[in-house]
């Protein structure tokens, strides 16, 4: 097996950036986070540097032109001495970073399968690897998942009137953090139900067909090789193979990966 990686890394962290601004922290993308002295972007592609099944890695960043050279800025450096190649990602949805990058790849690399990993999931073991690379030689397309084991429920998506400003906060001065309460519509039953992961791993040819229809609108690139039809196996993910989305999720990482904190220099030494 010959692999190809792509990282798509366009997003702009809102979700992160507004809760960040909510606690009153100071925001930055959580692909520039720091994880024990490296960003976790970086982490994330050092996962894959020392496979020996990868031949390229193919980091999709911002498709804004000024957002984009802050990006080469930050990264391109570090991730030009581990091989990867940069490209410009999609200006709204994922799967046009994901197209993006996968015409990056050249007709002559002899690439035989595609893995698409979130860049902001850096604590994927190398057994997960292993099962997912495993099951890639026999399966066209595989993806790692975890059984669901919370009650789900179906909620409505407009909050209840009485939901309102923190008082408490308006008048300390702190972020006026709104409290929503929405109504449960109905509870889902989660027999058979699995969480996905990433990476998804899947036949070039195949990532190709799917990405070659009409319809591209999906939440990952595996809804899209469903709609041809075509069977995705699901392998055994793990709990602790987390996607950064919010500050708290920053502080588990560091914990599962073994990781302190970023700290402060000691004052003598700051100048």
């Amino acid at each position: 097996m010959n692999l190809a990686v792509i990282i798509p890394a366009a997003g702009a962290s809102r979700r992160y950036l507004d809760e960040a601004a909510a606690l009153g922290e100071a925001g930055r993308s959580k692909l520039d986070e720091d994880l024990g002295g490296r960003p976790v972007l970086q982490r994330t592609v050092e996962l894959f540097t020392k496979r020996p099944e990868v031949g390229l890695i193919i980091v999709a960043g911002p498709a804004d032109p000024e957002a984009m050279a802050q990006f080469r800025h930050r990264h391109a450096d570090k991730l030009g001495l581990l091989g990867v190649r940069l490209c410009v990602g999609g200006r709204t949805y994922r799967y046009e970073t994901v197209r993006n990058a996968l015409a990056e790849i050249p007709a002559d690399a002899g690439v035989t399968h595609v893995a698409v990993h979130d860049a902001a999931r850096p604590c994927v073991s190398e057994a997960l690897l292993d099962r997912i690379f495993a099951a890639a030689e026999k399966h066209p397309a595989v993806i790692p998942g975890v059984d669901v084991a919370d009650t789900l429920k179906r909620v409505d998506p407009e909050p209840l009137p009485e939901t309102d400003v923190d008082p408490l906060a308006a008048i300390l001065g702190g972020p006026a953090k709104k409290e929503v309460a929405r109504a449960v519509v109905e509870t889902v039953d989660r027999t058979n139900l699995v969480a996905v992961q990433t990476p998804q791993v899947f036949e070039i040819g195949l990532l190709r067909r799917a990405y070659e229809q009409a319809d591209l609108s999906s939440t990952d690139d595996a809804q899209l090789v469903e709609r041809l039809g075509e069977r995705v196996v699901v392998v055994r993910g793990e709990a602790t193979n987390i996607k950064i989305t919010r500050p708290s999720d920053l502080h588990l990482a560091r914990q599962i990966l073994g990781l302190r904190p970023p700290q402060e220099r000691p004052t003598h030494k700051r100048f």
